[in-house]
């Protein structure tokens, strides 16, 4: 991490929201489907948000998501009524937070760093999910792609960063656990940090993030490193 780091960047789904939460709600309305449902879901929403943004097609978020569902339902074969259909989106306003996220950033902020997050999800939909993990007081920023209608990997989201806290991309540590988002925000000029929850290998697109690990903790310790102090 350059010395000269001020800030730090967090993804929202799957880096601090587990976004295969929604697995538990989904198995019981559909014994033995949940996790093909929800691993569908989240690949058909990214898929859509990227598709959207190549083709300047733009819907917010939340309706991404409620348009990812219904694929993934039809996909697989599923008869989702209304009730099971309103009860799954609205699971998605109340992710589960990953266990380490409040301690690490707590620990960050006592750092002296800066801290955002910099996401795809609507305003509405981040704020619900960072309420319902008690993180609140812990964010300098929560900013959504949706003030620019487009979604990452678009450079005009990564732009919310610099431009939010006045620092020059590479004075801020992007985090992600999405292979896809580490090497969009590399190429834009973030230092980067690849939290590689689920063990993935890496892109083959010449990106290699400056750090990696497998939760906020390996975040904390990878700034520690390179700073050689804790807590200011």
């Amino acid at each position: 991490m350059p010395s000269s780091l001020k800030a730090v960047a967090f993804d929202a789904y799957g880096t601090l929201f587990d976004v295969y939460s929604v697995g538990a709600l989904a198995e019981e309305l559909f014994a033995g489907r949940g996790a093909a449902l929800a691993a569908m879901w989240r690949d058909k929403q990214i898929q859509y948000s990227q598709l959207r943004t190549l083709c300047d097609r733009y819907e917010d978020f939340w309706q991404v998501t409620a348009d990812a569902l219904d694929y993934a339902a039809d996909a697989l074969g599923l008869r989702m009524d209304s009730e099971a259909r309103e009860r799954l989106l609205q699971s998605y306003w109340h992710l589960r937070a990953f266990p380490e996220n409040v301690a690490a950033l707590q620990q960050l902020r006592a750092r002296g760093l800066r801290l955002a997050i910099l996401s795809n999800g609507s305003p509405a939909m981040l704020d619900a999910a960072v309420s319902a993990a008690g993180m609140q007081g812990l964010l300098d920023k929560v900013l959504s792609a949706d003030a620019v209608r487009r979604f990452k990997t678009a450079p005009e989201v990564y732009e919310l960063g610099p431009e939010a806290f006045g620092l020059q991309a590479s004075e801020i540590l992007f985090v992600s656990s999405n292979g896809w988002d580490i090497c969009g925000a590399t190429w834009f000029g973030f230092t980067t940090f690849w939290v590689n929850r689920a063990g993935n290998p890496p892109e083959r697109l010449g990106v290699v993030p400056a750090g990696q690990g497998h939760s906020l903790d390996d975040v904390v310790e990878f700034i520690d490193a390179r700073t050689g102090r804790g807590p200011a």
